[in-house]
């Protein structure tokens, strides 16, 4: 019996660039980036702050370093920031905030990982020498640990605005903005209308294999250059690969549907199989996350002996994500492969 296709599931950041990337990437007109004469960057950075409707933008190697380098921009150290406990921001960025930046991180437990406006108020410290200045929020769109949820541009518009009155910056981690957007039918835009900065991946669900852009007003991301240039992140000849990164903008937006509709058919199997509870947020998008009573590893484990490839996110805890590399047969066979092993 031949062997079954494999379906990685494990992340969006796996997926690799079809052919009409490639071509696009070997054909990209380049420069030096540093230097700012790398035209196919410049187009990139150009056409992400007109989708997000931001006077300017910057091309960073990874959404970690943009986050970073973010924050940096909009605090001076010894500066907290608050985040939602569960935001990539604090689970999977090395500390880079405060080893770098220099800041503390207040992390609040919030629904769907947005902080209501409360919420926001009750954390902002008060004047006083025995605490640090709050000066950022940082929120996440969508939310990778709130199982991919979407957030509406009404929740992100009443946490900045609480925020703003508190005198705050507010930073999204929009790695996976335009799968909010597409979930939610609005344009991008309208999900950050409110935020300072906005790091969106091009490297995630997008399809390009490195990268992500920041946007924000001309003076911050003036220094959010700055501080990519010191985190090492200056780039040369850096178009070969934004030119991956335009591509995808114009191809795989609208085909992010196809991923959520993908997610679904996994998430519909596994309701109801015995043991596992889905983490279902209100708009879903293309994560599938769900916790089990067996040990996580065990059961990825026996998935993958079938060809099927999911994450542990803890020790009961799994995460399948669909991406443009996982056609609906194979969304189809995964979710038939999980719900088995969950079910035996």
């Amino acid at each position: 019996m031949p062997a079954l296709d494999l379906v990685d599931l494990r992340s969006d950041t796996l997926t690799v660039p079809d052919a009409g990337m490639r071509a696009a990437m070997a054909t990209a007109e380049v420069g030096d980036d540093v230097w700012g004469e790398d035209p196919t960057v410049r187009r990139l950075e150009q056409e992400m702050a007109r989708l997000l409707g931001k006077e300017a933008a910057v091309f960073v190697p990874s959404g970690t370093m943009g986050n970073l380098a973010c924050v940096a921009a909009q605090t001076r150290p010894g500066d907290e920031v608050i985040a939602d406990a569960e935001a990539h921001l604090v689970a999977y960025e090395v500390g880079g905030t405060a080893i770098v930046a220099g800041v503390q991180l207040r992390a609040l437990d919030c629904v769907d990982g947005i902080p209501d406006a409360g919420s926001i108020d009750a954390a902002v410290r008060d004047p006083d020498i025995h605490q640090p200045v709050t000066t950022l929020l940082s929120i996440e769109n969508t939310h990778n640990r709130r199982g991919g949820a979407a957030i509406d541009a009404a929740r992100i518009g009443a946490a900045a605005h609480a925020a703003h009155n508190r005198g705050l910056r507010v930073h999204c981690d929009g790695a996976r903005l335009f799968n909010a957007a597409v979930a939610l039918g609005v344009a991008p835009a309208e999900l950050v209308v409110e935020c300072d900065t906005v790091t969106v991946c091009v490297s995630k669900g997008l399809g390009a294999p490195v990268g992500s852009v920041v946007s924000g007003d001309t003076g911050t991301i003036e220094s959010v250059r700055r501080w990519r240039k010191r985190l090492g992140g200056g780039m040369r000849q850096a178009g070969v690969i934004a030119a991956a990164g335009l591509y995808a903008l114009e191809h795989n937006v609208a085909r992010l549907a196809e991923d959520h509709a993908n997610a679904r058919v996994i998430a519909d199997e596994l309701d109801g199989c015995p043991g596992v509870t889905l983490r279902r947020p209100a708009v879903a998008t293309n994560i599938v996350r769900f916790d089990t009573l067996a040990p996580a590893a065990e059961l990825a484990a026996r998935m993958s002996e079938q060809n099927v490839l999911v994450s542990t996110m803890g020790p009961h805890t799994l995460r399948c994500v669909t991406h443009l590399n996982v056609s609906a047969g194979g969304a189809q066979r995964a979710a038939g492969v999980v719900a088995r092993v969950l079910s035996t």
